[in-house]
């Protein structure tokens, strides 16, 4: 009769998915964090906007102005 041989196959299985997680937790954190975000919230509670934020934000409001909504359908009609 041969001695059982243990098996350390579950335990490196739960080690490996604990650093996996503490990475994540990490990269997570870390970016959240990060100082190079393009909004910030200045004391008064207000975000400000970066400049090519606002830009994009003109251009896509002068797009919205020169595209045909009009869809043909009496929204008033249907109910």
């Amino acid at each position: 009769m041969e001695p059982e041989k243990k098996s350390n196959g579950a335990l490196i299985g739960l080690i490996v998915i604990i650093i996996i997680l503490v990475v994540g937790g990490l990269y997570i954190w870390q970016s959240n964090m990060s100082p190079s975000q393009t909004t910030s919230e200045n004391i008064s509670g207000s975000t400000t906007i970066s400049k090519q934020d606002a830009e994009e934000l003109d251009r896509l409001e002068a797009d919205s102005r020169t595209t045909d909504s009009n869809t043909g359908v009496d929204a008033n009609a249907l109910y």
